[in-house]
This record gives C-alpha cells, sequence and structure tokens, in this order.
C-alpha cells in the first residue's frame, strides 16, 4: 500500500522535472511558477488515477487534461501562450520505459533467437510500442482538447491581414 506522503512527494519532484524542461525551452521567468505547479498537479493526478485502478493510458490522459485545462488561466495571467505551460508540465509524464523496452524488443528480434522466445519477444515489443503510442496520444489530446474546447471564436473568423 502506498503511503499518503508518496503523492506529494512524488509532486514535488515532478513539479521539478517540468521546472527543468521549461528552463531548457528558455520559457519567460515570470512563468516557471506555474509550470512548477502544473507539472506537480499532473503527476499527482496520473499517481492518484492509477493508484485507485486505472490503467496507464487513461491515468496519462487525466493528468494531460488537468495540465490543459489549468494552463488557460495561467496563460491568460502571464499573457504567454498555454502551450509555454502545458507542454513542459507534460513532459515528465512522456513514457520513456516502455519505448526502451520496446527498443530492446526490436533489438532482440534482430538477433538471433529461437523460434520459442521469438513470439514472446515479439509479444512484449508490439505491446511496449502500442502502450507508448497510446500514452503519447493521450498526452497531446489531454493538453490540446482543453484549449479547442475553450477557445473564443471560431477558425472561421478569424481573419488573416495580408501585409503589402
Amino acid at each position: 500500500m502506498t503511503e499518503w506522503y508518496h503523492f506529494p512527494e512524488m509532486g514535488v519532484w515532478l513539479g521539478f522535472a517540468a521546472l527543468g524542461f521549461a528552463i531548457l525551452f528558455n520559457v519567460p521567468q515570470r512563468a516557471l511558477p506555474f509550470i512548477w505547479l502544473l507539472g506537480a498537479l499532473g503527476g499527482i493526478t496520473k499517481l492518484l488515477v492509477l493508484h485507485f485502478g486505472g490503467n496507464i493510458i487513461l491515468a496519462s490522459l487525466a493528468g494531460a487534461t488537468l495540465v490543459g485545462f489549468l494552463s488557460i488561466p495561467a496563460a491568460h495571467s502571464k499573457h504567454a501562450p498555454p502551450l509555454v505551460f502545458s507542454i513542459p508540465a507534460v513532459i515528465p509524464m512522456v513514457p520513456g520505459a516502455f519505448a526502451y523496452r520496446m527498443m530492446l524488443g526490436l533489438i532482440k528480434l534482430a538477433g538471433n533467437t529461437g523460434t520459442e522466445s521469438y513470439s514472446d519477444v515479439l509479444n512484449s515489443a508490439v505491446s511496449n510500442g502500442l502502450k507508448t503510442l497510446f500514452i503519447l496520444l493521450s498526452l497531446a489530446a489531454g493538453v490540446a482538447i482543453p484549449m479547442l474546447i475553450t477557445r473564443k471564436e471560431s477558425a472561421k473568423e478569424i481573419k488573416i491581414v495580408k501585409s503589402k
């Protein structure tokens, strides 16, 4: 059983990971505290969904959706695009371990393996690859959908000004 203090502790570290990516991407300094908070809240949401029996794909979608919705008021208050806040906050949720296991499986498949272990390695590589794909899709959807829903004007109403 996971102790109660595990979630805030992991939130702190996930917030620092998001902060590191924000600094790496050279975001405005005024946005850094919000990015730390969004990374922590998104990570805690993902961990809580996993803790209560959700799968990794839905947990990633829940965390990214929370980050997507919270990045909109943060963007308005700090006068920056919402992506400045949301992208660094969801990068710590990228499934590196699944992608690594998939690549190891593909490397094993390229080597000499017996026919009995070949199907096991293939199943493992495909499973890890599909998990990676669906988690990345859920992170992208979780960030993009709140911004599309809360958009104030339609794309048809946006005027493109041609310069002379």
